[in-house]
């Protein structure tokens, strides 16, 4: 229907603009405390970038993107994901040659996921997430994870942990691979088709199965911290010993694994811890290879992604109201045409002052602007017309005291905007 959204988006009305502002406000704040930027990537890339950073073995790659032919015969897709675009634009533009670490953090960009819309998952949603590039040392995830409860902490959002684990590296995974595929070898035909196929491609993806008869075969099956090379090790045993020492609450889970094939080392996710266990409201963790394998030169990086459809929904669970701001500090009420240039001019003065200022643009009676100006929790009404207008001055009422001042029609402005 044309008058009717396509499924999995939503529309973000005025009235509920003020929540994605204020949530807006409070991410860009704590990633500037940080010492993070903003980077705004194209809403679509090559398909190929998706391809090799992604990972052609994940949900995303195989079900989810929606991928297109241009006119100029080139493969097309609208971004699933945000890092993969965060690292394109860091080695077409060399920013890897700058002082590293490179921070970066891009707000509310859109992403695109063909799936069942869910509940804080759209087909169309938005992300904030925050990248850092050539820092290597666990201070990075850190950084981010103690970033990231910040921003949820500062909205009001109650009750949550932090789950991390170690899928370690390109030198110690390829034993944990064998040993996961022993494990398995006996129950393939129990797995769904999906993992049946992950087990020869990635085996470490059928840790992130869904399916109900998939996640109670890999309920005991060994994990990958058995296995970690020391550097790994170290790594991993750091973190947890930065968090300890942030206060940070979070426990090691070995099921772990992100719906993403470019992850090496940490990999971490923010939980709900009440009335809604089980809930992550984000992911992230270190992808070392990621910028050497799309093209650069090699380096070390790591982020994360949270969708804020993802916040909205949580804070609503928690009851948390984001206060709306005034719309309206002066509503200007005209008493007729005579008045109509004399209010349009005051409230473009008061808005150039600084004053929230609203004024009649649908011809209402005077009574009927007084209501309009009540529907918008409007602070004071400037009268403009009549006796007053003839001995020059605006008569301003107190809309919750009911108190009336008479202000000189002349800098009538400035002096609304000081008595505010």
């Amino acid at each position: 229907m044309l008058t009717q959204a396509p499924k999995g988006t939503r529309d973000m009305l005025p009235q509920d603009a003020h929540i994605w502002q204020t949530i807006e406000g409070i991410m860009r704040r704590r990633a500037a405390l940080a010492g993070y930027r903003e980077v705004r990537t194209p809403v679509f890339e090559h398909t190929e970038l998706f391809l090799r950073g992604v990972g052609d073995t994940t949900d995303i790659v195989q079900k989810e993107m929606y991928t297109f032919k241009d006119k100029g015969d080139r493969s097309i897709t609208l971004k699933p994901e945000g890092t993969a675009g965060a690292v394109r634009a860091l080695i077409e533009n060399h920013l890897f040659a700058d002082t590293l670490p490179c921070k970066m953090y891009y707000l509310n960009t859109p992403v695109f996921r063909y799936e069942k819309p869910q509940a804080g998952r759209l087909r169309e949603h938005h992300q904030f997430g925050m990248e850092c590039f050539g820092g290597k040392s666990p201070v990075v995830e850190a950084e981010l994870i103690s970033t990231l409860l910040g921003i949820l902490g500062d909205l009001g959002l109650k009750g949550l942990s932090v789950n991390i684990n170690s899928i370690g590296c390109p030198n110690c995974r390829p034993k944990y691979h064998a040993a996961l595929k022993e494990y398995l070898s006996g129950h393939v035909n129990e797995l769904c088709e999906d993992c049946r196929e992950r087990l020869d491609r990635n085996p470490l993806r059928v840790l992130d199965c869904k399916v109900p008869t998939c996640k109670e075969l890999v309920k005991d099956a060994p994990s990958m911290l058995e296995y970690l090379c020391d550097d790994c090790r170290e790594h991993f045993d750091q973190l947890q010993k930065l968090l300890t020492a942030r206060d940070i609450p979070f426990q090691v889970d070995t099921h772990i694994v992100r719906g993403l094939d470019y992850y090496t080392k940490t990999v971490f996710e923010v939980m709900v811890t009440r009335g809604r266990e089980g809930l992550a409201l984000c992911g992230g963790g270190r992808y070392d290879g990621l910028v050497e394998q799309l093209g650069g030169p090699a380096t070390c990086a790591a982020g994360f992604g949270i969708g804020t459809e993802r916040i909205i929904m949580e804070l609503e669970n928690q009851g948390v109201v984001l206060p709306q701001p005034p719309l309206c500090d002066v509503y200007v009420a005209n008493l007729g045409e005579e008045a109509r240039e004399q209010s349009f001019l005051l409230c473009q003065q008061l808005r150039e002052a600084g004053v929230k200022a609203e004024e009649d643009v649908c011809g209402r009676s005077l009574k009927a602007q007084f209501k309009f100006a009540d529907k918008i929790a409007a602070r004071y009404i400037a009268l403009v017309g009549g006796d007053e207008l003839a001995r020059g001055v605006v008569k301003l009422r107190n809309l919750a005291t009911r108190e009336e001042t008479e202000i000189p029609c002349e800098n009538a402005a400035a002096s609304i905007a000081a008595l505010l």
